[in-house]
């Protein structure tokens, strides 16, 4: 372990910092997503790509265990204070975005609020991997299936909104 990997934090307060934010975003936006998946969600018209329902939750748990990962990586990181604390609040800026995507969504059974929400999340995203990538190459990697995903997401967001708008 060289110098930049030593620990600033007891490795627990590390992975408290890293889970208990990304599972909270994960329990939030089940609150809102769940009670709309039917009959307002089911009920939409959705494009030929749209995946079916029991994909996303695996996708999502994917993601949110790489996104951990990946913020437990860069709290390991010393002597970069500065960026690393620029990549931290990016972090958790996109994680807010998140959550408000499901509320905004589904909970205010809103797709032209959603797409609102994620056009500027995958943008956070993208300076997020950039600023990550300055710090650890690996976590920045490990965030690139998010931004892929959020894309995709952004794309269906659009075309559910055009279909029912």
């Amino acid at each position: 372990m060289n110098i930049r990997e030593k620990s600033f934090k007891p490795a627990w307060l590390r992975a408290a910092i890293a889970i208990i934010p990304v599972v909270a975003a994960s329990l939030l936006g089940q609150l809102a997503t769940y009670p709309n998946l039917t009959p307002w969600y089911a009920g939409l018209s959705k494009p030929s790509f749209n995946p079916p329902n029991w994909v996303f939750a695996p996708v999502w748990t994917s993601l949110y265990l790489l996104m951990a990962y990946s913020v437990w990586r860069i709290l390991k990181v010393r002597n970069n204070d500065a960026d690393r604390r620029i990549a931290l609040t990016l972090f958790y800026l996109q994680l807010t975005l998140n959550v408000m995507w499901s509320w905004l969504f589904f909970g205010l059974n809103s797709p032209l609020a959603g797409l609102l929400n994620i056009i500027p999340q995958f943008l956070i995203i993208l300076a997020m991997i950039d600023r990550f990538r300055r710090l650890d190459v690996l976590a920045a990697l490990c965030l690139a299936p998010l931004a892929a995903w959020v894309a995709f997401a952004s794309l269906l967001n659009m075309e559910i909104w055009r279909l029912n708008g």
